[in-house]
């Protein structure tokens, strides 16, 4: 009898509090995962803003079309919701793989090509982070803020680049004027030297 109690009763029971339970936790599962990829969340930092592009700098971006592609993309990427980021961060993807690829002769040094490598990887990691089946919004802000320091690295890059350009430019021509300077001296000296000698045989 108690056995019959038992199995009656008690199993009953406990496979409701089973069923109970299990119903709990999928539903929270879907709420977080409606929650996670709802278009009311917003990923990064609205309005955010990488350092200009110094003036020698963004005439190049101009001849080198992909980079403010990019620059626009990572600008439009802080700030959006979750269908944006997917978009964008596709765009982000595409564009760090052709930046790498069609690196313009008077850029293609170790430094910039280590900080567009870099800006790819991230990137990348941004795109596999925000095409989860459930967005994992820690994650998905982490890959943008590094990101976004990878940007502002090939900006800064760039700029110290054609600073650097600018200051070698000028020491050569600094040397020139100064070599120019010489010459004139030394010319100077012989034409007296010479006129002193006529002077002397008159």
């Amino acid at each position: 009898m108690p056995l019959l109690f038992f199995m009656k009763f008690i199993i009953p029971l406990l496979l409701s509090i089973g069923f109970i339970f299990s119903c709990g936790n999928s539903s929270e599962e879907n709420q977080n995962q409606s929650s996670s990829n709802d278009v009311s969340i917003i990923f990064g930092t609205k309005g955010f803003d990488f350092p200009p592009l110094s003036a020698p700098a963004k005439e190049q971006a101009i001849h080198w079309g992909v980079l403010e592609d990019f620059l626009l993309e990572a600008k439009n990427v802080n700030g959006s919701n979750y269908q944006d980021l997917r978009n964008r961060s596709e765009l982000l993807k595409q564009y760090s793989d052709s930046l790498l690829k069609k690196i313009p002769d008077t850029l293609n040094t170790k430094p910039i090509n280590s900080r567009l490598l870099v800006l790819k990887t991230r990137s990348a990691l941004l795109f596999q982070a925000a095409h989860q089946a459930t967005i994992d919004s820690s994650k998905v802000q982490n890959s943008m803020e590094e990101l976004n320091v990878a940007v502002k690295n090939l900006i800064v890059q760039l700029n110290e680049k054609f600073q650097k350009d600018n200051i070698d430019s000028q020491r050569r021509e600094d040397e020139e004027t100064e070599l120019k300077k010489q010459q004139r001296y030394k010319d100077s000296i012989m034409d007296l030297e010479l006129q002193d000698k006529k002077n002397k045989k008159v």
